[in-house]
């Protein structure tokens, strides 16, 4: 067996068992994928070939809460309330971002760069929440 070459800063003498190596815990992952999308399709026949199909006209219908469907499908949905779980959202995902800054505002060095950076991110928040606020968003009517 050959000995294995030793990799320079330039990138030449690569071995190619290096590569076959790279491409084998791929394969991993692959062979995993495929096995899963079986799993999956093989789950989905076994159900479609083993259940009873007898459609009714009561089977077709709408049901909801077991009563019967009255009027039209459609539903009216205020806007506003979209409005309110997209600013709960804003806010909750930039919320996330104070928990490493704690971390790094921890580490000896960083102290006075990030808390004049955090200040600056909740400005940026304070500025978003006023803009809501200005526009009536967070009137709830």
């Amino acid at each position: 067996m050959p000995e294995p070459t030793v990799l320079t800063a330039t990138g030449a003498g690569a071995e190619p068992a290096a590569a076959a190596d790279y491409f084998q815990s791929y394969s991993v992952v692959g062979l995993l994928a495929v096995v899963g999308v079986l799993f999956v399709a093989v789950a989905f026949g076994a159900g479609r070939l083993l259940r009873p199909v007898v459609p009714t006209p009561e089977k077709l219908l709408t049901y909801e809460c077991g009563v019967d469907p009255v009027g039209e499908g459609w539903a009216h949905t205020q806007v506003r309330y979209y409005v309110y779980a997209f600013l709960y959202v804003i806010f909750a995902v930039d919320s996330i971002f104070l928990f490493p800054w704690a971390t790094v505002f921890a580490a000896p060095g960083y102290g006075a760069a990030t808390l004049v950076e955090m200040f600056i991110f909740l400005g940026f928040l304070a500025v978003g929440l006023l803009y809501a606020y200005k526009k009536g968003v967070l009137t709830w009517t």
